[in-house]
């Protein structure tokens, strides 16, 4: 395989050729029902070839493509199974792999990056890549003091080809939406066109992932590699083995399944709340299962490139919102809502209509302990794409400000592979422990600390 980006040419071409696909299957799927196909089959085998050409297309390229696609992946629970069930093993594909680069261009990286001398700075190194992503490849290496690590290579002209490829798919994300019931595929692009700079600056992922090491060092349930050196281009950090996640959600015990989603749901709680930073890329590519620790397992974390940064933790309204929406109180509800920007003051929504809107999809955290299905996640996505729903024609009216769109999707996303993992988790024992406001009056526990 050549360089990255490829010919910029060729990238487009594919990509471009995507909705002439999608228009193509559009004409047949209309011929289908003049022929007497009921709407409700022909619907889902449009939705089945569209989706094996779109991730047919994504995996041959990386950049934005591949990144798209992974935010992506992360939602097949919510498609109908008949559709889900062929390409999900395409999905956990783009989750863990993509064709590497050429030695000869590793070489060259880190030559440039590291001097001349690079090999020195190694006892060994592999030239064969353990892991490849949208903007780079993983090989594992043993460094000088005998530690082994991961390096990971930035390949050359990934910012280009991520935006450009982020670009051209914005242009026909509306043809996008059938994949995902209920999401607007387009704010999802730019949410990652936007945090394309701060993804390719190894520097601030270095900054994010030690101040998770150090916060996590010890920790009886979380794992998170420290870094060993950093430069433009090129990260060092401590390698760690481990089961990934879209091998437990293939082949994974009931017990392993309940232990990675409770870890998974306590490291979104907790991270925020511990280091005022939100690991803002939770596709099951970046997670590993590690044997040891006070249950047997723990979780292991990688991949610090995209993070909020919440130095107060997770917003209080959320937490405030969410405690009262529980505890049935429309009005109050209404009125955060609107305070915070989800409802525009030229809109006018009626409390308890949005409390019925917003009660099925905390249902969660409304009990002791909630098994994450995939049955579940296809029906609220299903209520919320129906245009004959009241819940469809409410979340039409709806806003989500500027400072809650990546909070919004990695909660999305986690709750899509918990459903994936298909874990029963005991979500509301995490929420009274991290999240902010949800029990009321108490401090949390870096309050705690600092009066302590």
């Amino acid at each position: 395989m050549s360089d990255l980006p490829r010919k910029a040419v060729t990238r487009t071409a594919k990509l471009a050729a995507l909705p002439l696909g999608f228009a193509g299957r559009a004409t047949w799927g209309l011929g289908k029902r003049i022929v007497g196909e009921s709407a409700e089959l022909v619907g889902r085998e449009l939705q089945q070839r569209t989706a094996d050409q779109l991730f047919k297309v994504l995996g041959e390229l990386k950049g934005g493509a591949m990144k798209f696609g992974q935010a992506l992946s992360v939602f097949e629970s919510a498609l109908p199974e008949e559709v889900a069930g062929p390409y999900r093993a395409a999905l956990t594909k783009l989750q863990e792999a993509a064709p590497p680069m050429p030695t000869r261009t590793v070489h060259a990286v880190l030559e440039e990056r590291l001097g001349k001398d690079w090999q020195e700075l190694f006892r060994t190194f592999d030239d064969k890549p353990a892991a490849a992503a949208s903007i780079g490849q993983v090989h594992r290496a043993v460094w000088h003091d005998g530690r082994e690590v991961a390096v990971k290579v930035q390949y050359p002209g990934a910012g280009e080809a991520l935006l450009s490829d982020l670009n051209q798919l914005s242009r026909f994300a509306r043809l996008l939406g059938p994949l995902i019931p209920g999401m607007d595929v387009k704010p999802l692009i730019t949410e990652l066109k936007d945090r394309v700079s701060e993804e390719l600056d190894y520097g601030l992922e270095a900054q994010a992932q030690r101040a998770h090491a150090e916060e996590f060092a010890g920790d009886p349930d979380v794992v998170v590699p420290d870094v060993v050196h950093q430069c433009d281009q090129v990260l060092v950090t401590e390698w760690i083995d481990g089961t990934p996640l879209s091998e437990v959600i293939a082949d994974g015990t009931e017990e392993q399944r309940d232990r990675a989603g409770q870890l998974l749901a306590r490291f979104l709680f907790s991270g925020p709340a511990r280091t005022g930073l939100l690991h803002a890329d939770p596709h099951p590519g970046n997670f590993r299962l590690l044997p040891g620790g006070e249950d047997d397992w723990r979780l292991g974390v990688l991949d610090f490139g995209t993070v909020d940064r919440l130095p107060g933790g997770l917003p209080s309204p959320i937490g405030e919102a969410l405690r009262m929406t529980l505890d049935g109180e429309a009005e109050a509800v209404y009125e955060m809502l609107r305070a915070e920007g989800f409802v525009k003051e030229s809109v006018e929504l009626d409390p308890d209509a949005v409390l019925d809107y917003l009660l099925p999809i905390i249902e969660p955290a409304r009990v002791e302990a909630f098994t994450f299905t995939r049955g579940w996640m296809r029906s609220q996505a299903a209520r919320i794409a129906d245009v004959r729903s009241p819940a469809y024609q409410l979340a039409k009216q709806l806003n989500l400000p500027p400072a809650y769109l990546l909070i919004h999707r990695v909660t999305l996303s986690t709750i899509g592979v918990l459903c994936q993992l298909g874990a029963t988790v005991r979500l509301r024992e995490e929420l009274e422990d991290w999240l902010p406001e949800f029990v009321p009056g108490e401090p949390g526990e870096e309050e705690e600390a600092a009066q302590a």
